[in-house]
Order: structure tokens, then sequence, then C-alpha cells
């Protein structure tokens, strides 16, 4: 309530509204049990703040976003903690834009959280109404990103939607684009999202496409803004694979002026996108930071190889439906399969563990771990990277490994990941 509040008060004081108007907010959710209790409180805050909200229920974080640019609002919020279990929750804002809020308004927003809430005069208060056609014009915008002399007619493809915000979204868009639907991941109950199916336990997708006999499968996480394929064998193919896939295809008509991955992106699709003489450059971890860098150099295209992938000709955020749908879009226009429109692109091993550490473990000033990374490093003899990040939303220290041997890869991951456990206890 304190957030809202907070958020709301920095809006009224940044707003430039005509006389009698006030800021709006669109505030959407995924199917965590949590959503309820966090939407009625954020609402309270905003209300009290003055600040008109409008309510949408489960719907995908790049929905909010589209939606909140869509009907002028100065805000979208969005309650989800995405890939992560049922019992965590998060808020993420963006701005009118449909972009991840300025820095100068976060700062405000923070510096109003602690600050007392003096409720708005009675005749004040913020008004708060449902938009009914929420689910209807956001499956109208995802179908206008396909270009309109292709449909999806002969495809039989299931859809993983992980029992989150796109249940009742992503199997109507491909359905009415043409395709064969098979939907997993559809019957939410607040307590299943994620678990054991999606985007990040794409083993299920797997399973159902070979099951019934598919031609392909998509996997969406529980806000849909992260997005994993399988082809009809069963191939999985992640985010870098799958935003090579997009960037070939458009190079193919247009030039592209380069791509941004992150500090996680698999060094072959570097390698990969050097061949076609198309510049590639690397953010911090994290959607927010590859949007960043995007409009800093001017570029269309990015991605991490969690499935977050960008296409700012199509849509202002990561949206895994949207990204779905560029795919298929060139299998359309170039024929054959997925693994055909890959090119030939074959990822290096990667070794990813995830360490255990207290929040805010300062790995750095830790000489064991610093001198068994300068190790690992020299070990690879240029064949490859290591890379150690702490986990923007849990206890975990990332520890990466990359490189040509599989076997090489794994060893040292595991070494490096056993030094720093131990340096973490």
């Amino acid at each position: 309530m304190r957030l809202g509040y907070a958020a709301g008060k920095a809006l009224l004081g940044r707003s430039e509204m005509p006389p009698g108007d006030r800021p709006a907010v669109l505030i959407g959710k995924d199917t965590r049990l949590s959503g309820y209790m966090l939407e009625s409180a954020l609402e309270a805050g905003f209300s009290a703040a003055g600040v008109e909200v409008c309510l949408v229920g489960p719907l995908p974080t790049p929905a909010v976003a589209y939606l909140t640019r869509a009907l002028r609002l100065q805000a979208g919020i969005v309650i989800s903690a995405s890939h992560n279990p049922y019992y965590d929750n998060g808020i993420k804002f963006f701005s009118a834009q449909g972009t991840k809020l300025p820095d100068e308004v976060e700062h405000a927003i923070e510096e109003g959280i602690d600050q007392p809430m003096v409720c708005a005069p009675p005749a004040d208060l913020g008004r708060v109404r449902r938009i009914e056609d929420a689910r209807g014009r956001y499956i109208e915008f995802c179908k206008s990103t396909f270009p309109n002399d292709l449909d999806l007619r002969g495809l039989k493809i299931v859809i993983d939607c992980a029992h989150g915000a796109a249940y009742h979204i992503a199997p109507s868009v491909f359905h009415e684009l043409g395709a064969d639907v098979v939907s997993i991941g559809v019957q939410p109950n607040g307590l299943n999202i994620n678990d054991a199916v999606g985007a990040t336990a794409p083993k299920a997708l797997c399973e159902a496409v070979l099951a019934n006999r598919a031609d392909l499968g998509i996997a969406l996480d529980g806000d849909a803004d992260r997005l994993q394929m399988v082809d009809a064998e069963g191939n999985l193919y992640d985010g870098d694979q799958l935003l090579y896939a997009i960037v070939r295809s458009r190079a193919r008509s247009a030039p592209v002026k380069g791509v941004v991955g992150t500090l996680m992106s698999n060094l072959a699709l570097e390698h990969a996108l050097g061949k076609l003489s198309i510049p590639f450059a690397r953010a911090a971890v994290g959607d927010r930071y590859v949007v960043e860098m995007l409009n800093e150099k001017g570029w269309l295209f990015g991605g991490e190889n969690s499935g977050h992938i960008l296409a700012l000709d199509r849509h202002t955020t990561g949206d895994g439906i949207v990204a779905a749908l560029q795919v298929l879009a060139a299998l359309r226009e170039e024929g054959g399969s997925l693994k055909e429109l890959l090119g030939g692109l074959v990822l290096y091993p990667q070794k990813l563990i995830n360490v255990p550490v207290t929040r805010g473990f300062p790995w750095k000033d830790h000489p064991s771990i610093t001198s068994a990374l300068a190790d690992t490093e020299s070990s690879l003899q240029g064949r490859g990277r290591v890379l150690l990040r702490a986990s923007g939303t849990e206890p975990l220290l990332r520890v990466m490994v990359e490189g040509e041997d599989a076997v090489e890869v794994t060893c040292a991951a595991e070494k490096l990941a056993a030094v720093v456990r131990e340096s973490a206890q």
C-alpha cells in the first residue's frame, strides 16, 4: 500500500495533466495466490494518493506494457515473480511509453515509501475500474505483429503456458492465426505456476510435442515474457538460438544494424552473427539492460539465452508470444524446419551452477574465489569464457563456464563452484 501511495504521489508530482484530469495507472498480475492481496493493497495506495486505477486481472507482463501505452496511461504495474515459484512475488513498473521507469522516477518512489501517508480528501480519491476487454485487445495486438499475408494453417503446435498469466491468451492467438493448438499448463490454481511446466521446465513440452506428433512446441514462463521452443523431433531451442533465427531471417530482407545480448549469451551466437557481418554487444544480465543498450545504439534486436527476446520494431519490451510469432513468420517465409532456420548454429557447451549464498555476499573480496576465477580462465586458454554473477532475484551466485569442450567446461565449472561454496560457508 505504501508503494502504491508513493508511486501515486511521484506520478502526481511529475504529471502534466489538463486541469481536472488525474494520472491513471494500470495494474495486472499473474496467477499467484498472493496476487489478490497485493493487487488490493496497491489499488488502495494509489487511490489514497488521488490516482485513478485500471484493473485487468491476470495478464502477461508485456500485455500490461502494451495496454499502458495504448490507453495513454501514466504507468503500468505488474504483480509477478516471473519464472519463480508461486510463494515468491514481486512488483514491476512500466512507464507511459511501455518501457521500464526512468531512474529518477524510481528514486522518487523509493524516497517516498517511508514518508507518512496523507490520504487525499474524499472528493479527490482515485476511482477504480476494471477493463473488461483487456484480453481481447492484447490478443489482437499479438496477431498484428505477424505478417498479414501469412497464416499458421497446417501447423500443429503445443503451447505450454506454465499455469501462468498467458493461460487464456496464448492458445487463442495461435488458434486464431490458423494453427491446430494443443494446450498444456493452462489450469492455474494459484499454487502451480511454473511447477514442472513452462519455459523453466521444458521437459513437459518436449514430451507433449512427441506424444501429440506436433510440428512445434512453445513454452512461456509464468508472466509470458520469456520463450523456449521445441521442434517435431523434441529438440529444445533457447533464447540465443531463437534470437539468431529471427535476426538471420530479417537480415535477408533488410540490413540489421546490430544485436545486443548479455554476459550470459553463448559465444557461438556472437561468432555466428559475426559471419553475417552483424555487430554484437553484451549488456548486463536483465532485459532492462538489453533494452537500454538497444536504445543507446539505435538497434532493434536483442535478448537473453533464458528466453527474453526483444524485437523493438514489434514491441517495447520482451514478449514471449510476439517472439514466437516472429520465429514462426521466419519459418513460413523461408520454409524448412526450425533446425534449418538456424543455418548451422551450434551452441558451445555451457555449464551453469547456482551456489546458495547469503544475500549481498561479497564474493569479489574473497581472495580464494578471485584466484580460482583467474586459474579457470587461464585453463581455458582463450577457448571459452567464465562468468560469476549474483542473481538479481534469489540469494545465489551463478557460476558459468563456457567453451568448446563439454568435459573441460563441466570440470572447470564444478571446481570453481566448489571454491565458491566453501568460501560462502
